[in-house]
C-alpha cells in the first residue's frame, strides 16, 4: 500500500492512500466513517488494528475519493517525531571525505552514524525549496528513509525487522558552503542541513519491499569498497537522481554498509526508546551528492533547478528550488 498525506479541494490535510493504478487517492477517514484516523502519525500509531480494519471491510480496493489532479500531495508523514539520518554507504564517505580533504575515521567502520536532523523542516513533493541566503554550494543528497511503527528499545539486529512500517524517499538538502565552514569545529552537520528535508512521494508499507530482498555477495562491493560485516540482507533496488532531465546519478541500495535493521539497533541501544512516526535515513548512496564530483557533474543548485530522485519500488519525488 501507498500511503499518502495530502490537501483535499477544501484546503484540509488529510491521510489516505493511493489507488491501485496511482490516478486516485482514498480519503481513509472518508471511506471508513469515521473509523480510520484523518492523519498519518494516528495512522502509524495504531496501525496494526487498523489495517485489520481495512482488510476486513476491503477498503483497500476502494474507489479513489478524490482524482489525483484534484488535489495537492504533502509530504506523507509531515510530523514525525524525530528524523535520524546515518552515513550508510562506504562509496559516498570516500567520495565526501576526498572532497573534504580529509580520510574516514575508523570509528565509522565499527558503528553505524547518525545525527539528528530538523524535523520540523519537512517538505513533500513537488513543494519548492528556497536556497539559504548566501549559500554558494547547495547539493542533494539521494537516500532511502525507514519510518518506525513500533515503540522499541535496546533493539537486537535479529529483532528490528517488524519495527519497520515503511518507506519512503529522502533528499537531504544540503548546503555545503555553510557546512563546510561550521564543520571545522567537530560538533556535525548544523545549519548546513537545517533548512529543507524532503520525503515522499508516498510511504510504502514495508510488505510491498520484500519482493525487493537480496543477499549481498563480495561481487556487489567491488574495490574501492569493503564488504560488509554482520547481516548480508539488503533491498536490491535502483537509485537515480536528475536535475533538470538529466541524470546525475545512479546507484543501488543495496551496496550500503550498514542496513536499517543494523542502524535500529544503533539508534534504540542504551535504554533510548524509538517512537512510532521516527524515521531514519539511509545516508546517501555513492555518488548522490554532486559534492562527490567537486561539482563536475553538475554546478551546485540554483534557483530554477528542477531536482528528481527516484527509488525502485517507490517512485519519484520532485522538487524545484527557488
Amino acid at each position: 500500500m501507498k500511503l499518502v498525506t495530502f490537501e483535499n479541494p477544501d484546503g484540509q490535510a488529510r491521510a489516505g492512500w493511493m489507488t491501485a493504478d496511482l490516478n486516485g487517492i482514498v480519503d481513509m477517514n472518508l471511506v471508513s466513517n469515521g473509523q480510520l484516523p484523518v492523519d498519518m502519525l494516528s495512522f502509524i500509531d495504531n496501525h496494526e488494528a487498523y489495517f485489520s480494519l481495512i482488510r476486513e471491510n476491503g477498503w483497500a480496493d476502494a474507489e479513489a475519493t478524490h482524482p489525483l489532479d484534484s488535489v495537492k500531495l504533502l509530504a506523507p508523514l509531515p510530523n514525525p517525531r524525530s528524523f535520524r539520518d546515518y552515513i550508510g554507504f562506504e562509496m559516498h564517505m570516500l567520495n565526501a571525505s576526498r572532497s573534504f580533504g580529509h580520510s574516514i575515521a575508523q570509528a565509522w567502520y565499527e558503528m553505524p552514524i547518525f545525527y539528528f536532523t530538523n524535523h520540523q523542516a519537512i517538505v513533500g513533493p513537488d513543494a519548492d525549496i528556497k536556497r539559504p541566503a548566501n549559500e554558494t554550494r547547495l547539493d542533494i543528497e539521494l537516500e532511502l528513509a525507514c519510518i518506525i511503527g513500533k515503540r522499541g528499545s535496546d533493539i537486537a539486529v535479529k529483532d528490528a525487522k517488524p519495527y519497520i512500517f515503511g518507506y519512503t524517499i529522502f533528499n537531504d538538502w544540503t548546503a555545503r558552503a555553510i557546512q563546510k565552514r561550521e564543520m571545522e569545529a567537530p560538533l556535525g552537520p548544523c545549519k548546513g542541513k537545517d533548512f529543507a528535508n524532503a520525503i515522499g512521494p508516498w510511504i510504502v508499507t514495508a510488505d510491498e519491499f520484500e519482493q525487493y530482498r537480496c543477499t549481498i555477495t563480495e561481487a556487489d562491493f567491488a574495490e574501492p569498497l569493503r564488504f560488509p560485516p554482520g547481516p548480508k540482507d539488503r533491498f536490491d533496488l535502483k537509485m537515480q537522481s536528475r536535475i533538470n532531465g538529466t541524470t546525475v546519478c545512479e546507484g543501488n541500495y543495496k551496496t550500503v554498509f550498514y542496513n536499517f535493521n543494523q542502524q535500529i539497533e544503533r539508534a534504540s541501544e542504551n535504554g533510548v526508546t524509538l517512537m512510532p512516526g521516527d524515521i531514519l535515513g539511509s545516508g546517501t548512496v555513492g555518488w548522490g551528492s554532486l559534492v562527490e564530483n567537486a561539482f563536475t557533474v553538475h554546478r551546485p543548485l540554483e534557483p530554477g533547478d528542477a531536482v528528481e530522485l527516484e527509488i525502485e519500488g517507490i517512485g519519484v519525488l520532485r522538487n524545484r528550488v527557488v
